[in-house]
């Protein structure tokens, strides 16, 4: 039986960086493809969707936001995961690129026993492909397929980051989840991010949410977490 080696898609303009990334990746077994311009680094991901794209914050002719952005509103790269590598360390900038749709984040200096540990990490995660494709609990409905959710048949548009959050409460009602938990399943990571990042997106879940049914299905469990209320 062959194995197949998981593609990443490099969009980074250092060359040092390149250099290095290039050398380890290859290392531990994954084929590369190196783009040094933001748009051409978009237009390969989209052309030819690898299992992981790798992406630097600050590029020439498009910046990484704008790239993830985009790479999320594309249906080939909707689902590909994205690690935003980048030297912007503070939380607002963390938080603002896990909010677009990156599934991890790394500053740069960083180590590469750690990063290739977060690539792993990445391409573990469910996708659409492998889980059940609709999910109800309540009023809610979600197609992972289709990435959409509605309430009591009115639709509802959210954010990558809450799609997923919602998903990984609708797979387990009742249960509740540490911040920890969610933090470790559904942006893939438990470090570098604060808990309270899980607070601000459930806050914009709720309150998604309750556009449609004047309320949420969401429970707060004080001093631990979430849980999503089957009714």
């Amino acid at each position: 039986m062959s194995i197949v080696t998981p593609r990443i898609l490099v969009i980074e303009d250092e060359p040092s960086q390149v250099e290095i990334l290039r050398f380890n990746l290859q290392q531990h077994g994954f084929d590369l493809r190196v783009e040094m311009d933001g748009q051409e680094g978009l237009e390969a991901a989209i052309e030819d969707p690898p299992d992981l794209i790798l992406l630097d914050w600050m590029l020439p002719n498009l910046s990484g936001v704008e790239i993830c952005r985009q790479l999320r509103r594309a249906k080939a790269t909707r689902e590909v995961p994205v690690i935003m590598l980048t030297a912007r360390s503070e939380e607002r900038d963390k938080v603002r690129g896990l909010d677009i749709g990156a599934d991890d984040y790394i500053t740069k200096p960083y180590s590469i026993k750690e990063l290739i540990a977060r690539i792993h990490s990445a391409l573990r995660r469910p996708t659409a492909s492998i889980v059940e494709q609709k999910l109800s609990v309540g009023v809610i409905e979600l197609d992972l397929v289709k990435h959409k959710v509605s309430s009591q048949g009115k639709a509802i548009d959210l954010g990558p980051v809450e799609f997923r959050l919602l998903a990984t409460l609708m797979q387990s009602p009742e249960r509740v989840f540490s911040r920890e938990q969610l933090l470790d399943m559904v942006w893939g990571i438990s470090a570098d991010l604060e808990t309270r990042t899980v607070d601000v997106h459930i806050g914009r879940l709720r309150n998604a949410l309750s556009k449609t049914s004047g309320k949420s299905q969401i429970r707060t469990v004080r001093g631990f977490g979430y849980a999503l209320n089957a009714a």
